[in-house]
């Protein structure tokens, strides 16, 4: 079992990685550690107003297939996810993030917690334990032994451990023998803004063996620009970087942050994202867009799992849509921490920041706008 003051350089990575993948935007200093924020698809100030009910906006389209498969509950139309991600009991953060809004966007989720936590390590204590490679391993055996291990989506997160990432490299290959159209959705966790958030014997394996086989992955800069050797600085630069990407594996590609300046100036950042895919005639075409997203001044924890979770989702109810499908998470990212963080704020009062339990997610109030989000930042295709 571990406990905060045990291990606690391993554990403030963890949390400092889980408020990584908020987006990073701006500095925050709590007792333990200092991170730099960015938060994806959130235009808020501790002063905007709720968001409008989701009755006020006309619906979003949703794709034929998507609202078969949530409307007819069979064995056949079931799309399943294999999650692989941290766990907390109070909170969200890693599968708690990413359960409920794949669950109510039709998805069947089955998780296996790579760690499991009281709760996330920025509040002042916590406990839990970590799963070892070995005990991943028998989790899996498990599913297996009953014949259940078909899935049509892997999901995966933060990790320390590269007996553990390796561990899922072989499960995925498995699955993908198992089931050939599977899409694995990683985020290639290794830092951000030139520090590396794991310990760098990662990289190499993210490299070589986890990238190769993944379909859609969600590096920041820093990380896209540490998997190809390439630096960023400018879009045409991103453009080059997404396509090395490509080379190595995935047909889809978001970098989720960049330092690129933003034409609507200092306020936003930069989004980019790449997505090849084979027209019916056999042609392969590739699909670029860019999004101007608004800064956030707040800290907050889990956004970056529920980010990958939307993602999956929306490529798959829009495929071949990229376009589309980075509005969507990007729109549900934003209604989710605007309801969060007026809600924190309230809670607060005036003059006094939120405590970490105010600023967890309001995930569950969030349901309509998971299920249709009010589009809020357009994407635009390069």
């Amino acid at each position: 079992m571990l406990e905060n003051g045990t291990n606690g350089e391993e554990e403030m990575q963890l949390s400092g990685r889980h408020l990584r993948k908020c987006e990073r935007l701006t500095s925050f200093s709590t007792a333990t550690y200092t991170v730099r924020l960015r938060i994806s698809g959130a235009a808020l100030s501790p002063h905007t107003s709720s968001p409008p009910h989701p009755g006020t906006h006309a619906p979003a389209s949703r794709c034929t297939s998507c609202a078969s498969m949530m409307e007819q509950r069979t064995d056949e139309m079931e799309c399943r996810v294999l999650s692989i991600q941290s766990h907390v009991v109070r909170g969200y953060v890693g599968n708690k993030s990413a359960s409920f809004p794949l669950q109510v966007l039709g998805f069947e989720v089955d998780s296996i917690n790579s760690v499991q936590f009281s709760n996330h390590t920025g509040y002042a204590h916590w406990k839990g334990q970590v799963l070892t490679a070995d005990e991943l391993h028998v989790l899996y055996e498990g599913i297996k032994l009953n014949n259940v291990n078909h899935y049509d989506y892997v999901l995966t997160g933060y990790t320390r451990d590269t007996s553990f990432l390796e561990m899922v490299v072989d499960i995925v290959k498995e699955l993908k023998r198992e089931n050939p159209k599977l899409v694995y959705v990683c985020d290639p966790v290794l830092g951000d803004h030139g520090s590396m958030y794991v310990p760098e014997n990662l990289y190499p394996v993210y490299k070589n063996k986890v990238v190769p086989v993944a379909d859609i992955i969600t590096p920041n800069q820093f990380e896209a620009e540490l998997l190809t050797g390439k630096n960023i600085s400018t879009e045409k630069d991103a453009v080059e970087v997404m396509d090395l990407l490509h080379k190595m594996g995935p047909d889809t590609v978001v970098i989720t942050s960049s330092d690129l300046p933003s034409r609507l100036g200092d306020r936003f950042l930069v989004a980019l994202g790449s997505q090849r895919s084979v027209k019916p005639d056999g042609t392969r075409t590739t699909q670029r867009i860019r999004m101007e997203i608004p800064k956030v001044d707040a800290v907050f924890v889990g956004t970056g799992d529920l980010f990958a979770a939307m993602l999956l989702a929306w490529t798959h109810h829009h495929p071949n849509d990229l376009k589309t499908a980075c509005e969507k998470t990007v729109s549900v990212m934003h209604h989710v921490i605007q309801r969060t963080i007026s809600y924190a704020y309230e809670m607060a009062g005036p003059g006094r920041r939120p405590s970490p339990a105010q600023l967890e997610l309001r995930m569950v109030q969030s349901k309509a706008d998971i299920e249709d989000p009010a589009i809020v930042v357009e994407a635009t295709v390069l």
